[in-house]
């Protein structure tokens, strides 16, 4: 027995569809992508652009699955990173000839393999960041040398009582130590001057 109207289960139902549908994208996967942007604001990303990465990579012979032009890049899908690493540097020697006045960017990406009509539909994938594709990798380290002549150092101060500082903080030390005394030690000076002169004077 229905406790609920049929249209609210149409209403899941139908809400179940779209969600699916919108999260296709994430079961195709990503390809390897050479993306090329403006690197000034006076240089602009056209179909003339499209065409000379198009000439570039077909003189060179590199095989690519598609080209897209959007408002701000070229992006050239290819079938591995071999090739995307290959393609990468004729491009950039193709739309760069003065390697230290670049006009444009030329950068590695990944694009979905999604279907166009998908993309038409703004099903986009979700793309993760760094920390979840787990391109971030830290290690701990040290420099165990350091470790050790510190230690030692401690180990020297604290059998003399004194606390345990840095070396350049003992340098500061003994320096101001030894500029006390020599400040102590010049009244003594003066008044030993005082006497000698007063004797020869008499």
């Amino acid at each position: 027995m229905n406790r609920y109207p049929t249209w609210k289960y149409a209403l899941v139902a139908l809400c179940v569809a779209v969600a699916a549908l919108y999260t296709l994208p994430n079961f195709f996967g990503e390809s390897p992508a050479v993306q090329v942007s403006s690197a000034r604001a006076t240089v602009r990303v056209d179909a003339a652009l499209l065409a000379r990465v198009e000439s570039a990579l077909s003189q060179a012979s590199i095989a690519y699955s598609g080209a897209v032009l959007d408002a701000n890049s070229v992006r050239v899908r290819f079938a591995d990173t071999d090739i995307q690493l290959k393609a990468k540097d004729t491009v950039d020697k193709a739309v760069n000839p003065d390697p230290s006045d670049p006009s444009y960017i030329v950068a590695l990406n990944l694009l979905s393999r999604s279907p166009a009509w998908l993309t038409k539909l703004h099903a986009l994938p979700m793309y993760l960041g760094l920390d979840l594709r787990g391109g971030v990798r830290t290690g701990p380290g040290g420099d165990a040398d350091r470790v050790a002549a510190r230690q030692l150092v401690g180990a020297a101060v604290a059998e003399r009582g004194d606390p345990l500082v840095p070396a350049q903080e003992l340098g500061e030390r003994r320096e101001d130590g030894r500029h006390r005394r020599r400040e102590a030690n010049e009244p003594q000076r003066l008044r030993h001057g005082e006497v000698g002169n007063a004797w020869r004077g008499t």
